[in-house]
């Protein structure tokens, strides 16, 4: 027999003891991982939360300066909502999720007024999920809405 018809009878593939050695290099890489991935997800459920109370601060000082009345932001972190009010009237309403708590810095400062002319009376607010801590402050001169991860 020659070699080519020795190299057609030889079989081809993997063996047994390679495939498992493979799924269990798999298997440890996904052990490792996965942990990982867990965390980013919150990480970025919880930054997207706060985009969302920030996004809410600038369109109050918006309403403010386009309806040229004063508007009202209430944190209520009891009941886990945010209000929206211009004078007594309630403009808008937005829950807060349950796994997220915001923190007025000094405490009794949960309002934030918005001036037609674009001021504010200011603010800073701890906002958190777990062990992510996310800082939201207000100028009280320029309006303008910060974040900040501590």
């Amino acid at each position: 027999m020659g070699r080519r018809a020795a190299a057609a009878l030889a079989p081809s593939g993997f063996t047994l003891l390679e495939l498992v050695v493979t799924l269990m290099v798999l298997a440890l890489a996904l052990a490792v991982v996965g942990p990982t991935i867990g965390r980013s997800t919150d990480t970025i459920r919880v930054r997207a939360e706060v985009a969302r109370f920030a996004a809410l601060l600038r369109h109050a000082r918006e309403q403010a300066i386009t309806s040229r009345r004063p508007h009202e932001l209430v944190v209520e972190p009891a009941e886990h909502r945010i209000t929206l009010r211009s004078g007594e009237e309630v403009r808008q309403t937005r829950a807060l999720p349950e796994h997220l708590s915001v923190q007025a810095d000094p405490p009794p400062a949960l309002t934030v007024r918005f001036e037609p002319h674009g001021t504010t009376s200011g603010g800073a607010f701890r906002v958190a999920s777990g062990n992510i801590r996310y800082r939201v402050t207000v100028d009280a001169l320029t309006g303008r809405v910060r974040t900040a991860r501590e």
